[in-house]
């Protein structure tokens, strides 16, 4: 198996970044695995030495095959930075496996990554495969396959990535005019449609709601994982763009996930399982959820 090289996006969180690290490192494919690390640039002088400390840790780190640190000389902003990031590491290498700094991983996140990269590669309906799942009460299958694509710990081929449309207006009028829009917002359970209007009204700057726009509309599905394997920690209020919450709490899964043939086809009883989750969320709690994720 070709081990996949990771991308870490990190900015001003020195904290939230050693803990990705040091979660990272329990991998046991991690000292396999190619690291790149791309810090943006600060974005003002309150900033500028949060940066520079950060600068100075992420050279001091090891545990990997290799590392590539790549310092922006401007600020980019997370969507760019992402954008760009992903762009030139998965057309070098194929594949990639995409985290932020606030994404605390389960030892076997390399694993099941890894080998569903492999399991899935030539499989051109499947776009992505992703490491969190929903704090879903009901139980879920071991893995299974929802349409579109997601942003908590994934991971994609360049035949994926490829699909990747940044223009917002576009993927709207696509959606309205295939009249997808209701499916694309789950029968009303989120509000992905109104943050795609949001984006193209530059009030946010989501990279991610466009991604997963650009793969629902090409019908293409991601692989996710019964159990957990991401656990978000940037939701204490310390990030840029999210407020404190812990709505979206999963319980990190510390055993290796299975990997089995399944129909490749969306799982409509998974699906309604999310989509009976997110209408049980109270309604400010819920679009804050959506917003933190995309």
């Amino acid at each position: 198996m070709k081990i996949a090289p990771i991308i870490l996006f990190v900015y001003n969180r020195l904290e939230h970044t050693k803990t990705a690290i040091e979660a990272l490192k329990l991998n046991h494919l991690a000292s396999e695995s190619i690291l790149h690390i791309f810090s943006d640039g600060y974005k003002n002088e309150q900033d500028k030495l949060k940066v520079e400390n950060l600068r100075s840790y992420i050279k001091t780190i090891n545990g990997f095959k290799s590392i590539s640190i790549i310092e922006r000389n401007k600020n980019l902003g997370l969507a760019n930075s992402v954008v760009a990031g992903v762009t030139e590491i998965v057309n070098k290498y194929g594949k990639v496996i995409v985290l932020e700094d606030d994404l605390i991983t389960s030892p076997y996140f390399l694993q099941y990554m890894n080998d569903a990269l492999e399991m899935y590669e030539d499989q051109e309906k499947v776009v992505s495969i992703h490491g969190y799942i929903y704090p879903v009460k009901e139980k879920l299958p071991e893995t299974f396959f929802l349409r579109g694509a997601d942003c908590w710990g994934w991971a994609t081929w360049k035949r994926g990535w490829n699909l990747f449309e940044p223009d917002g207006k576009k993927l709207l009028s696509q959606l309205i005019e295939k009249k997808l829009d209701i499916d694309f917002d789950l029968a009303g359970a989120v509000k992905n449609i109104k943050m795609l209007k949001k984006q193209i009204a530059g009030k946010n700057d989501s990279w991610a709601i466009r991604w997963h726009a650009s793969a629902f509309l090409a019908h293409k599905l991601t692989l996710y994982p019964g159990k957990s394997l991401i656990h978000n920690i940037g939701n204490d209020g310390a990030g840029t763009h999210v407020k404190q919450t812990s709505v979206y709490d999963s319980d990190l899964c510390n055993e290796n996930i299975a990997l089995h043939s399944i129909e490749i086809r969306e799982d409509k009883i998974a699906k309604d399982k999310i989509t009976k989750y997110f209408k049980s969320i109270k309604p400010s709690l819920k679009s804050k959820l959506i917003s933190l994720i995309k």
